[in-house]
């Protein structure tokens, strides 16, 4: 099956953890055991999460944030398919807060959304889910009729009995419905054949969409409660500095103001409206302490630096990965090919800014929050003095979260203001300045890359080297130290990669600076294949060999991976010639278990450097592609994400402090810049890849490509710098 879409914008107004596997193998209890179950009246829970009702209203439980990647519909479709559910007669409400019963196996049981893992990690438990469901649909509708259950099928909503003609609703049954204690389990091996799909696969509305339309959504931003207060946080200009002394006659003075709170890195201050509580703020007059690490970090020195380690090869660093004999086959190789890579920091800019409302009753806490993560969040709570026990979160809809929102500092903002202000519900809201200069980056990254090449064109060496901050080590501190300082966040897409190079390394030199990183979309992959497809240029170019065949001659043991790459190379019309001043690059991907290629069409503008995209092609194979349409709208989405960063933003550190502060001087892509993108699904069934992610990684190395073809100059760095390109 091949599916295709096209959108012209000028028309048309997520980490690695450990996984934690076989959590799936026998399915989810049914019965008393299980805790959630319960009959009861009109209605019948017959797992944690799945609820039906009298009235037929199916209600389904989505764990997944929904932060605009269609989560809060696809996960419901995967119960509704083994189910055997009229889409109709469903209703989608979030998963509480509860780990236990909704945690992601992809993440360890977590409740985490990010790193492509959402698709991946519930698959087959919410089809398991869905089947149980089924099964208790089918042994209460054997029992009334007095027949073996192996009699009973069913259709969408409905339970049958051939043979007598008879039908029993799904709703018919939830009146009278028990769930036996001892019902058997389900295994994934009595899961839908794809053959017999009704539901994954099409094009099934997200549910989300009328009331974000609407303007009827329900963000983070738009929480209200009753005698809600507002707070603004002044936060130190580098990171790591606290207040001193804090001068708050001024800001008290302001009608409003309810409370001057510090904090251990700022000062809230609390009034009855937001703007009276950042006029306020504005007011403050604090001394920060000046011994913060951060404050010797400069974005220029720093990388000047990180360039001079990546290629000191006496400095190993960690050994991430090492397969073969790499200093072998350097000996012995045909050609080597050497070159370095760099990618600045970069803020996530996400529509919606920080935000989060909490409120302490007791010895309890309660909070609203557009979280990534109500793990995380539980577990701010829990450093604050709030077992999990005591805490309620509330997850709400995310105006992008990009793998900004599995941080949890404004989580903690909340909480420790709502603890000063006890019986209180207290929203705090960042401004656009407060997200761009308290974000936490993508890490600044230099790779030094090493390759070999024999008399026939084939890579038989590979040597990469990456000096970069941890993220890991900051967030994941017991995980970092099992793995013996490894970060594969940081150096995803590195780790393993689809051509069958015999002979490869890969070390990650730590650096320690003081200025925290986190997750960005694509986190590793984002410039880690940047580096890689860029380096596979310039060895097809010194094998004398166009970019996708010698593509395809790498990849002939991945017929998956050629599939795509000759996919896009049709959609684009490689081999035609292009329009005076325009020219083809090509990329390839396999991060997230998905294959993705990509050719974008580009110019270059001589007198000023600037480059103008004016199609990409892709072509995606997803494994299962549970909705084919949002899958290509989560590429033109990441192409999108990826081709803003790459053609201007970063955000450079003067001795710590963030030159951004908002849009004006951190641009974005705008829309007359964006370029006409086409997609063509190709899903080839076995299991679902992660997708929210997957088209970000081809686009800079795609770009860079062409540019070379126009220009003859090798783009290393992220964002590209125009300069080099002028005449």
């Amino acid at each position: 099956m091949t599916i295709e879409f096209t959108h012209d914008v000028h028309k048309v107004s997520r980490r690695n953890f450990l996984l934690s596997s076989g959590a799936i193998t026998v399915g989810v209890a049914f019965g008393p055991s299980a805790g959630s179950v319960f009959a009861q009246g009109s209605a019948i829970k017959p797992n944690a999460w799945i609820q039906v009702g009298s009235d037929g209203i199916v209600t389904i439980y989505s764990p997944g944030a929904e932060m605009g990647q269609g989560v809060r519909t696809a996960m419901p479709l995967l119960v509704a398919e083994d189910m055997d559910l009229d889409w109709s007669k469903v209703k989608v409400l979030q998963a509480p807060a509860d780990p236990k019963n909704y945690g992601n196996v992809g993440f360890g049981g977590a409740m985490i959304t990010g790193a492509s893992r959402t698709t991946r990690g519930y698959y087959e438990v919410l089809r398991i889910a869905g089947h149980q469901a089924r099964e208790v649909m089918r042994f209460n509708a054997a029992k009334r009729w007095a027949v073996p259950i192996s009699e009973v099928s069913t259709e969408p909503h409905f339970a049958v009995h051939a043979s007598s003609k008879r039908r029993l609703s799904y709703g018919e049954i939830a009146a009278f419905a028990e769930v036996p204690a001892d019902f058997p389990k389900s295994t994934r091996e009595q899961l839908k054949p794809a053959s017999q799909f009704r539901l994954i696969g099409k094009n099934t509305p997200r549910i989300d969409i009328p009331e974000k339309v609407l303007g009827k959504a329900n963000y983070g931003i738009d929480v209200s409660l009753p005698g809600m207060v507002y707070a603004s946080i002044l936060r130190a200009p580098v990171q790591g500095e606290k207040p001193e002394r804090i001068d708050d006659t001024e800001a008290k003075k302001i009608a409003g103001v309810k409370a001057v709170v510090p904090l251990p890195y700022g000062v809230a201050v609390v009034a009855e409206t937001y703007w009276v509580a950042l006029k306020a703020r504005n007011a403050l007059k604090v001394e920060w302490s000046q011994t913060a690490k951060a404050r010797t970090y400069s974005s220029e020195a720093v990388l000047a630096e990180y360039r001079a380690r990546s290629a000191r090869l006496e400095d190993t660093g960690v050994e991430h990965v090492k397969v073969g004999d790499p200093e072998a086959a350097f000996k012995v190789a045909h050609k080597v090919i050497e070159a370095q890579f760099t990618s600045q920091h970069v803020a996530h800019a996400c529509m919606e800014p920080m935000n989060c409302t909490a409120q302490v009753t007791g010895d309890r806490i309660e909070i609203w929050a557009p979280s990534q993560s109500p793990s995380f969040s539980m577990g701010a709570a829990g450093r604050l003095g709030f077992p999990p026990e005591k805490t309620t979160v509330n997850l709400t809809l995310l105006g992008g979260g990009f793998g900004r929102r599995t941080e949890q500092d404004y989580t903690v903002d909340a909480v420790l203001v709502a603890k000063a202000l006890p019986g209180v519900p207290v929203k705090v809201l960042w401004t656009r300045e407060d997200d761009i200069r308290s974000d936490k980056y993508r890490p600044m990254v230099v790779q030094h890359l090493t390759a070999a090449m024999d008399e026939k064109g084939k890579v038989t060496g590979l040597r990469h080297r990456m000096v970069s901050e941890s993220i890991n080590a900051r967030l994941l501190p017991p995980a970092f130290e099992r793995g013996g300082g490894r970060d594969p966040s940081v150096c995803d897409g590195a780790e393993a990669i689809t051509y069958g190079v015999p002979n490869r390394i890969l070390n990650y030199l730590r650096e320690q600076r003081g200025v925290d990183v986190g997750f960005w979309r694509a986190v590793g992959p984002g410039y880690t294949k940047f580096a890689i497809e860029s380096m596979m240029d310039e060895l097809a170019l010194a094998a004398k060999q166009d970019e996708v065949t010698f593509r395809l001659n790498q990849l002939s043991a991945e017929p998956k991976a050629m599939d795509v790459i000759k996919a896009v190379a049709n959609m684009a019309g490689w081999t035609k010639r292009r329009p005076a001043g325009r020219a083809l690059g090509i990329a390839y991907s396999d991060a997230w278990e998905a294959h993705v290629a990509q050719i974008a069409e580009v110019s270059v503008d001589r007198k000023t450097g600037r480059i103008r995209v004016h199609d990409v092609w892709c072509a995606v194979d997803p494994g299962i592609a549970l909705q084919p349409h949002n899958i290509a709208v989560q590429m033109e989405s990441s192409i999108m994400y990826g081709l803003s960063a790459l053609l201007g933003e970063k955000v450079i550190l003067e001795k710590g402090v963030p030159q951004a502060s908002n849009f004006h001087d951190y641009p974005l892509l705008r829309m007359n810049e964006a370029p006409r993108v086409h997609v063509k699904v190709l899903p080839s069934g076995g299991k679902p890849s992660g997708i929210g992610e997957v088209g970000l990684p081809p686009i800079a190395p795609a770009v860079a490509s062409a540019v070379f073809k126009l220009t003859g100059k090798r783009l290393r760095d992220l964002p590209f710098d125009p300069a080099i390109l002028t005449v």
